[in-house]
């Protein structure tokens, strides 16, 4: 049973893991290794998360354990639009996408986002991840182009 809920304070360092799972990797692609999330432009997804008042992380939890995560926060990443749309990132262990989870947390992080009165929320995903289907179907729209990735902007 997978229950989706708030961050805890004492779970953040977890989401160190799940920027890593958010990594796409192409088929036949060489995964990087772990140290990659210590680069200044994926540390900006996690450095001092949840000390700003743009902060919100929603996890998916299964028997206790944290198997998913989405977060947003306002930052100067990949899908960075401007100072008011906080940028999301979503990822799963492996073992648990394709069962409609990620789905249920995109779709309660837009919840929250919108209860906090946030006009738009962007992403950056790659063409060739799947998840792309799943943030159309969610109403994010492709605002650029950017060769082998898209910045995407979902009205809230």
């Amino acid at each position: 049973m997978i229950k989706i809920r708030k961050i805890q304070p004492e779970e953040v360092p977890v989401l160190d893991e799940f920027l890593f799972e958010a990594i796409f990797i192409p088929q036949g692609a060489i995964p990087p290794s772990r140290s990659i999330i210590e680069q200044d432009e994926l540390r900006v997804y996690v450095r001092d998360f949840g000390k700003s008042s743009h902060d919100y992380c929603l996890v998916a939890d299964s028997d206790g354990k944290i198997v998913g995560a989405v977060w947003v926060r306002i930052m100067d990443d990949y899908g960075h639009l401007d100072s008011q749309t906080p940028s999301l990132a979503i990822s799963l262990y492996k073992e648990y996408r394709g069962q409609g989870i990620g789905t249920q947390l995109l779709h309660q992080m837009m919840d929250l986002l919108r209860k906090e009165k946030y006009a738009q929320v962007s992403l950056s995903v790659q063409k060739e991840n799947y998840a792309l289907r799943m943030y159309q179907k969610a109403g994010f729209k492709i605002v650029e182009d950017r060769g082998e990735e898209v910045l995407m902007v979902a009205r809230l």
